[in-house]
C-alpha cells in the first residue's frame, strides 16, 4: 500500500522502561540498531498497526505497555534507490510514519524477539533517551530526531516509578538481550 505520494503508511515505536530509557533492537545479522517499526496494512489503523507490530517484533502485548503519546501527523523519509525493493521501483520514495512512545509495564523478561516466524532483531538493549543515533542507518536518523524531538513531551519527569512500583527494586537482567 503506497500513496500517490510514493510513500508507505508505516508505524515507528519508541518504547521506555521506568528509567525513561528506550529500548533498541539490533536488526538480524547486522550492526545495525534501530526502534521497532512496520507497515499498516490495508484496513489497519495506525494504533492497530503498532499493536501488531510490537507483538511481531518485540513479542510485547497491550497488556505489557502503556500509550504515552503520539506524532500529531506524518513524519517522512526517502529511501536510497539501492534499498528499494525491485517491485516497488518507480512508484516507490519512501515511508511516512506515525509514531508511538510507550511505555513498558511489564517486565524486561516480557520481551520476547522471537515472537514471530521471521524476527526483525537478534539482540536489544536499554540505552539513554537522547543517545547518539550515529548506529541508525543513515537515511532515517532526521526521522529518529523528529519523533523523539516530538514525543520528549510525554516522558514523565520522575522516570514513571509511580506508575509501577513493583519495579522500583528490580534489577536489570543482562540474560536475554545485548546490554
Amino acid at each position: 500500500m503506497i500513496d500517490r505520494d510514493g510513500y508507505r503508511p508505516n508505524v515507528g515505536i519508541i518504547l521506555i522502561n521506568w528509567k525513561n530509557e528506550v529500548f533498541w533492537g539490533k536488526r538480524v545479522n547486522q550492526h545495525s540498531w534501530q526502534f521497532p517499526q512496520g507497515g499498516i496494512k490495508s484496513g489497519e489503523t495506525p494504533e492497530q498497526a503498532m499493536y501488531r507490530e510490537l507483538r511481531e517484533e518485540v513479542g510485547l502485548e497491550p497488556a505489557h505497555v502503556q500509550i504515552l503519546g503520539r506524532t500529531r501527523g506524518w513524519l517522512r523519509y526517502e529511501v536510497p534507490p539501492q534499498w528499494i525493493r525491485r517491485e516497488w521501483r518507480g512508484n516507490y520514495r519512501g515511508q511516512k510514519q506515525i509514531w508511538y512512545l510507550l511505555r513498558l509495564v511489564g517486565r524486561d523478561s516480557d520481551v520476547s524477539l522471537r515472537a514471530s516466524d521471521h524476527p526483525e532483531f537478534d539482540a536489544w538493549r536499554w540505552s539513554g533517551y537522547w543517545i547518539p543515533l550515529e548506529s541508525v542507518i543513515e537515511f532515517k536518523r532526521e526521522v529518529y530526531r523528529l519523533a523523539l524531538s516530538e514525543l520528549e513531551r510525554f516522558l514523565p519527569r520522575n522516570g514513571g516509578r509511580h506508575r509501577t512500583p513493583f519495579r522500583a527494586g528490580h534489577r536489570r537482567r543482562s540474560t536475554g538481550h545485548a546490554g
